[in-house]
């Protein structure tokens, strides 16, 4: 099977480049209006960009109607977003705050979690996962679509600051990653999560190549 996209029809049912680069892991994000509104979503367009300093990403398409993701506007307006980690335990609030509701709905209340506040802004962070980056804005990249809803924003942020709960600290350092569960986007309605965790070390690796694999800033 192969096609092109926007030239040829998909020849199966479900469009196989939403099931291809997986899994991806969940950007639940978490900002606040310049009103003060809390707003909670979750997108699968999202990804560490570089360590040090630690800068992230997410793409934010638009709806069907053209209006931007309220993520999106929040996080341009008030310089800050917060990244929370969506685990299997918190799975079904992070589908009640997939739903599109209106601006003004408080969307930690929607989804029944608790708030945690956070150190550099006002943006709220969920009290029941386990690690948090506050994120202050960087840009916006827009990209053009060929519909409203194939628009894209595309935000970058720079994290200033970690918050990881201390029981999901492993006597080494790392993080207890299969203790924690968190979730990932296969595409489609198709979800997975991280419970079996292997270890692979590149052959003679030089120290530097190590740091950045471990994410140690050079001096």
């Amino acid at each position: 099977m192969d096609y092109a996209p926007g030239v040829d029809a998909c020849p199966i049912a479900f469009n196989p480049f939403k099931s291809c680069t997986v899994p991806r892991p969940i950007g639940w994000l978490s900002t606040v209006s310049p009103e003060g509104v809390c707003n909670l979503a979750p997108y699968s367009q999202w990804q560490n960009l570089t360590f040090d300093p630690p800068m992230v990403m997410f793409a934010a398409n638009q709806y069907p109607d053209g209006r931007r993701k309220d993520t999106v506007l929040n996080a341009e307006q008030t310089g800050w977003f917060v990244w929370n980690m969506a685990t299997f335990a918190l799975k079904d609030a992070v589908n009640l705050s997939a739903m599109a509701v209106p601006a003004d709905v408080d969307e930690f209340e929607r989804a029944g979690v608790g708030k945690l506040p956070s150190r550099h802004s006002a943006v709220s962070r969920v009290a029941e996962s386990p690690c948090h980056f506050e994120c202050r804005y960087l840009s916006t990249t827009r990209l053009p679509g060929n519909s409203n809803v194939g628009w894209v924003d595309v935000v970058f942020g720079r994290v200033e600051h970690i918050h990881v709960d201390d029981a999901v600290i492993l006597p080494s350092g790392k993080l207890d990653i299969a203790r924690m569960e968190p979730i990932a986007r296969m595409g489609y309605y198709d979800y997975t999560v991280v419970r079996d965790v292997f270890e692979m070390r590149i052959p003679e690796a030089s120290d530097a190549a190590e740091d950045g694999l471990e994410g140690t800033p050079s001096s």
